[in-house]
């Protein structure tokens, strides 16, 4: 079984903390020495308590998804026999109420713009069945409760 880690550092750094106005702002640490500013989102928790310049954890998922997805994609393209020039996706998560009414991010669209070079270009069918089996393999998606569908790729 292999091990992912990530450290998550918060400091109240004087802050009341009792009375609820205490920031949201921490730490997202990573192996290889990646630090990233994190926040809860200004949608949930409001300014000043949030930061809105910092990575929230809604975003994070839906760009682990998406990521996840276009690598396995980008690796079948290959595989197939495809060049791919540019991979854009502006994927988009949706937070609401899930079948047992609790708060849940209920889906996620990934909207790939993929441009492809040289002569072999896939069409409708191809680009159908590698998002399929990117979906099929992309871990993240497979660990998720809710939808994550691929949306008006081409």
């Amino acid at each position: 079984m292999k091990e992912f880690e990530a450290q998550v550092a918060w400091q109240r750094a004087g802050q009341a903390f009792v009375d609820g106005r205490y920031s949201r702002a921490h730490d997202w640490g990573f192996d290889g020495g990646l630090t990233l500013r994190a926040s809860s989102s200004p949608l949930s928790v409001p300014l000043p308590m949030s930061d809105p310049a910092a990575l929230d954890p809604e975003e994070a998922l839906v760009a682990a998804a998406a990521s996840c997805h276009m690598l396995f994609f980008l690796s079948l393209a290959q595989q197939g026999g495809f060049t791919v020039d540019s991979y854009l996706d502006r994927a988009v998560g949706f937070l609401g109420a899930d079948e047992d009414g609790r708060v849940a991010m209920t889906r996620i669209e990934l909207r790939p713009a993929i441009v492809f070079a040289g002569e072999r270009q896939p069409g409708a069918a191809d680009l159908d069945a590698l998002h399929h089996a990117a979906h099929e393999r992309c871990y993240i998606a497979n660990s998720l409760k809710t939808a994550v569908i691929v949306v008006g790729a081409r």
